[in-house]
Parts: C-alpha cells; structure tokens; sequence
C-alpha cells in the first residue's frame, strides 16, 4: 500500500508543474520543457523504480530518458527530492543512483547494434 502512495505522489509531482519547494530554475526549466509529459507515464515510473528505489531500466525506457535530456532529468529528480513525501530518502544517494542510471542509459544508447 505505501507504494501505491509514492507512485500516485509520483504520478502527481510530475504531472504537475509548481512544486511548493521547488527553486524558480528548476521549475522553469520542467514548465518550458513540458518535462512531466515528454517520457510518458509507464516510462516515468520505470526510471523512478530505477533511481529511487530497486529496479532495471530497460531499453526503450533509456531511450525516452536520454531524449528528454540530463538537464530535464537532473531537473526532475531535483524537484522529486524537493517533495516532503521524499525527505527520509539518502539525497546524495539518490543523486548518485540517477547519474549512474542516466550515464548507463547513455552507454547503452550510443553503444553500436549488435546487428550492425
């Protein structure tokens, strides 16, 4: 049950601009970029899984995150830390684990098809 809290705040905190924390940068940067919509919403929870709590990313999911961008990315995951729901969490751990997600995600992008 307390998952389904964190993924329906989740949900809202990214389908919503305007986090009461959240700094005027960061914010403005996911208001000009429609950051919350750009991914789509099975993707968003798939890269939350994977930054704040135990899961994989899988391809396709790397390749809707690195078209959103590092600095969107690093926006959204600056403001999820931001939300109240969030303040037991390790920030620093969390900031490690999305650049570690988001560098892996562009390994995998830019690495050559094995078809090719």
């Amino acid at each position: 049950m307390k998952s389904l809290n964190v993924y329906s705040a989740l949900v809202v905190l990214f389908l919503t601009c305007g986090a009461a924390m959240a700094t005027k940068e960061i914010d403005q940067i996911i208001k000009e970029n429609h950051c919350e919509t750009k991914m789509g919403l099975p993707y968003v929870l798939e890269a939350f899984t994977s930054i704040f709590e135990t899961g994989s990313i899988s391809n396709k999911c790397c390749g809707k995150l690195v078209g959103l961008g590092k600095v969107r990315h690093s926006a959204l995951v600056k403001r999820t830390l931001e939300n109240p729901l969030f303040k037991d969490l390790s920030p620093a751990r969390i900031i490690a684990k999305s650049i570690q997600t988001w560098n892996n995600c562009l390994a995998l992008i830019n690495s050559p098809s094995p078809s090719a």
